[in-house]
């Protein structure tokens, strides 16, 4: 089930509302218990829509955490303190567990590809449906066992609780990755109020025009150019339809961790920004800090850091920078576009790193910024093609080499009738608009929260409502990560 799918928007979030609501006064001693209940069983509910063999996967996975983090908390008891086998037993059995899961659902029949490749072999591949959201959850299962293992966090010993962390529909298939230490407390004690309500539909609405308006169309643009035939292409329309994908995966998944933000601050939860403008960057660097900035945080704190981070010497600091980039590669995807990628930008981060950024830092700041989106766009090209023939193709035909004129009659076409798209995805990419707003709060503000506000929420899901219903083109990119 899509956030951007009316049977979410009128159907699901209506009736899970009203059930979260009616709670304090069905329950008021056990209300937030009964409430983490509603959340918990709409969650299983809205992931079993689309995948319900999974779901039991996914309460083993809860039931796992659960167990090994009461296990590993046991390091953080006085009586225990000489005897640490015990909880790094647990903590590992954990390990196993979350990528066990992840590398046989998601890798297992790469491997087999690979093999059956490389040695001219016939091992039959499982065929096995990757699981939605596996890597995400997997991911917060495992934080948390290590959180409590480490002693950051104290382990949840209410099952109901840690379940209602892992499955929480908002952020359950694309994220955030929203660690337990961050929403810990808010398990339990969470202030749930008309203006933080307000707040939530204000950020989902945002999302889902992001979502709906912009990244659907230009996701059919790209989809367009993509398979058109080598006849009908020429330089100019592949540069355009990679520059459609930057903005389609941008929209997309900015747009959704939007909605899951927003949907979060309806039931009371704060969730941890993931994007921040990501295309105004000046360098790689700072893209990566922009973003997808819970991925980043999640493999410096329990990869980068761990391997030694920057504490062991220059060499070990660039090998510790590839093995992150190669596995934030491959968590993408069993491909290998995805491990290419990730050790593109790795290398580039790495140039960065030991001299380009001073360099860099001495050019124009428009200097700058073309070099990083440059990058990005050639990145987001290695990104955006599985089949390693048609992105060995797309590569060829962006740079000159596939045999093409740079311009035809089809380029000026898709330009014409996507100049005003491009547009507006360009305005949308940087803060302009929330400067406007902040601009207008600050001199008007009971207008722009009592009339404005309203208003553009209103719109802006009027719009995308009528989007949905007059086209079927609705993907969600991230679904297959």
């Amino acid at each position: 089930m899509l956030f951007s799918s009316t049977t979410f928007l009128f159907g699901f979030l209506p009736a899970v509302l009203l059930m979260y609501f009616l709670m304090p006064v069905l329950f008021r001693k056990h209300s937030r218990t009964a409430q983490n209940a509603v959340l918990f069983l709409f969650s299983l509910v809205f992931y079993a829509w689309g995948e319900p063999i999974y779901i039991f996967l996914m309460c083993l996975s809860i039931t796992v955490a659960y167990f090994t983090g009461i296990f590993a908390d046991k390091t953080r008891l006085p009586e225990n303190k000489k005897d640490s086998k015990g909880p790094f037993a647990a903590m590992m059995t954990a390990v196993v567990w979350n990528l066990g899961l992840l590398l046989f659902f998601k890798y297992t029949d790469f491997f087999i590809n690979t093999i059956n490749s490389a040695a001219g072999t016939q091992i039959k591949p499982t065929g096995l449906a990757l699981p939605i959201g596996i890597s995400f959850y997997s991911f917060q299962t495992l934080s948390y066992v290590i959180d409590v293992y480490k002693g950051n966090v104290k382990c949840q010993k209410n099952i109901l609780h840690l379940g209602t962390y892992v499955a929480l529909f908002p952020q359950l298939i694309a994220g955030p990755i929203v660690r337990y230490i961050d929403v810990a407390e808010q398990l339990v004690h969470r202030d749930e109020s008309i203006e933080k309500f307000a707040e939530g539909v204000k950020r989902f609405c945002v999302g889902l025009g992001k979502k709906v308006i912009i990244a659907n169309a230009v996701g059919e643009l790209f989809d367009s150019i993509s398979h058109s035939s080598q006849n009908e292409l020429s330089v100019a329309a592949s540069w355009i339809g990679i520059i459609a994908y930057t903005f389609q995966i941008y929209f997309d998944f900015s747009g959704y961790s939007d909605m899951a933000i927003g949907l979060g601050k309806m039931f009371g939860f704060d969730f941890l920004e993931n994007f921040n403008y990501p295309y105004i960057s000046d360098s790689i660097t700072e893209f990566w800090r922009r973003w997808h900035i819970s991925l980043s945080s999640w493999f410096r704190d329990y990869v980068y850091i761990p391997l030694g981070g920057n504490r062991k010497g220059k060499a070990r600091q660039c090998v510790n920078i590839m093995v992150v980039w190669f596995l934030t590669g491959f968590w993408h995807g069993a491909n290998w576009n995805f491990m290419m990628w990730g050790v593109y930008f790795g290398v580039i981060l790495l140039l960065e790193k030991n001299f380009l950024l001073k360099l860099l830092k001495k050019s124009p700041k428009i200097v700058q910024h073309i070099y990083a989106l440059l990058l990005i766009v050639i990145g987001w090209g290695i990104f955006a093609y599985e089949d390693t023939t048609a992105l060995l193709q797309n590569l060829k035909n962006m740079f000159g080499f596939g045999g093409l004129p740079f311009w035809n009659h089809m380029t000026s076409f898709h330009l014409s009738q996507n100049a005003l798209l491009f547009i507006l995805a360009v305005v949308c990419s940087t803060p302009l608009i929330k400067k406007a707003g902040g601009f207008l709060a600050k001199r008007k503000p009971v207008l722009y929260e009592t009339v404005i506000v309203p208003a553009e929420c209103i719109l802006l899901f009027t719009v995308s409502v009528a989007y949905l219903a007059g086209n079927s083109f609705n993907p969600f990119l991230y679904f297959r990560f």
